[in-house]
């Protein structure tokens, strides 16, 4: 598979009913993930989605994700570019990663983490914010 480039929208709890609605308007396959089922099982944010993904018959992919709490999404800026792609494309994925990061900020460094990817989040110097994954 080769990388790939979609947006990515945050939203303030109500995630789940915004894919859905997606899902109801463009038809597709739509994947759930909440906070809970990576850990955060105890509070307010465990049933809130962490990851949602919409693939639709066309092949158009839409992610989304709750907030989590501490970092609310501001209407209008929420949303991310994501770039994903596999283990052979890794030092190419990295290289975006370190580039879009320059002159800006890093918010998640770019790392292993607890489902198994690379991933990591910065806002670059003109006030974007990306995504980059790799899969694990």
């Amino acid at each position: 598979m080769a990388a790939k480039l979609n947006p990515y929208l945050q939203f303030n709890g109500d995630a789940r009913q915004a894919l859905e609605f997606y899902r109801s308007v463009l038809g597709g396959e739509l994947t759930l993930n909440t906070y809970g089922q990576f850990g955060q099982t105890d509070g307010p944010s465990a049933d809130k989605i962490m990851h949602g993904n919409l693939i639709t018959q066309l092949g158009f992919t839409l992610m989304a994700a709750d907030a989590p709490p501490d970092m609310p999404a501001p209407p209008g800026g929420n949303f991310s570019i994501s770039i994903s792609g596999e283990a052979a494309d890794a030092d190419a994925l990295r290289g975006y990663f370190f580039k879009l990061a320059e002159g800006g900020q890093v918010h998640v460094p770019l790392e292993k983490q607890m489902w198994g990817d690379e991933f990591g989040m910065c806002t670059d110097r003109h006030g974007i914010n990306w995504m980059v994954d790799i899969a694990g």
